[in-house]
Formats: structure tokens, sequence, C-alpha cells
């Protein structure tokens, strides 16, 4: 589950304080456990997937998830599937870590790994939450964000996509916080 890191260095583990944390931003995060990641669970360890294991991932979490896709009035979705060996993995890495909004929603369900988010809060402080398998994560359009992954460089998410390009990044010149700790 969700872990947050508040800019003073103080952690969060209880999942409901973290949902009212992100709420005044307008992220929207929700732990859902439908046991579909048992039906591919040696999917989900491997590093390199076929573009057919991609759509059968997918298509079975959509199984499950089709509210998902109607709530965020997806239009279409696919799976992110980063490991140590993806070709230019430091600068997609580099692409997102730096703040940045975008003009359609962020929603993706972490099926395997964990991620980093941060935001910046009405206030100017900053905040950062770490989703793991199973995390929901809703980012509005318009809400100041990076995203880094941790150390383990693992990371399986179904993404939907509200517009036909996609998660396209306005950077917005906001600095990180020197608090920049993976929790």
């Amino acid at each position: 589950m969700a872990i947050l890191l508040r800019e003073d260095g103080t952690v969060e583990s209880d999942f409901s304080e973290i949902v009212r944390e992100l709420a005044p931003i307008g992220v929207y995060l929700k732990h859902y456990d439908p046991g579909t990641s048992l039906l591919f669970t040696n999917l989900l360890e491997q590093d390199v997937l076929t573009a057919l294991e991609k759509q059968y991932i997918v298509d079975l979490h959509n199984s499950v998830f089709e509210f998902l896709q109607q709530e965020n009035g997806s239009l279409w979705c696919d799976l992110l599937n980063v490991h140590p060996g993806v070709p230019n993995l430091q600068m997609l890495n580099d692409t997102y870590s730096r703040y940045h909004t975008h003009t359609a929603a962020e929603p993706l369900y972490v099926l395997a790994g964990e991620m980093i988010f941060g935001f910046v809060r009405s206030d100017g402080s900053q905040v950062q939450v770490l989703v793991q398998s199973q995390d929901y994560i809703s980012i509005p359009a318009g809400v100041e964000h990076w995203c880094s992954l941790t150390a383990s460089l693992n990371f399986k998410a179904v993404r939907y996509f509200t517009s036909a390009e996609g998660w396209l990044p306005n950077y917005t010149g906001t600095q990180l916080s020197d608090a920049r700790h993976q929790p």
C-alpha cells in the first residue's frame, strides 16, 4: 500500500490519512485487491513481455476494472512495463522526474513494483507518495507533479488515457524540495 512522505521528513502509512492529505490537491488514491494478479503472476515477475502478453494483462485487468475506464472517460489504455533493461530508461526517468502538468488526467493502476509521485500543495509545500502494487492513483489535469522510479527500477501499471495524444508533460520549473527522499 501507499506511503506518504511529507516535506518535514515525517512518514505516513495510514491509507485513510494519505487519502485525506492528497484530497486538497485533487489527487484520488484507492487500493483495490481484485485478485486478478494471481492469474498472471508469472507475467508480472518477467521483465520483458511480448505484445501479446501485455495485451493479455490489459484485457484481463480491464475485464475486472471496466468501471475505472468508465469513471475516467478513458479512450484507451496500455501497460507501462519498466525494468532495468528498458531502452532509454534514464531518458524516461528524466522526462517525468521534473515538475510538470498535463492537459488531461493521469490515472493508473499499479500491478507490480513501485513508483514515487511528488506534488505541490496550494501553500507551496511539497509531498511525495510511494504507490505500490494494487494502488490506483488519478492525478487531475493541471496538477503539478513529478514521478520517479525507485531503486528497484521495476514498475508495471495499466495507464488510462482520456485523450488521443496521451500524457504530454508541460514543465513548470518548480524545484524539488530538499526533502526528496524515497519512502
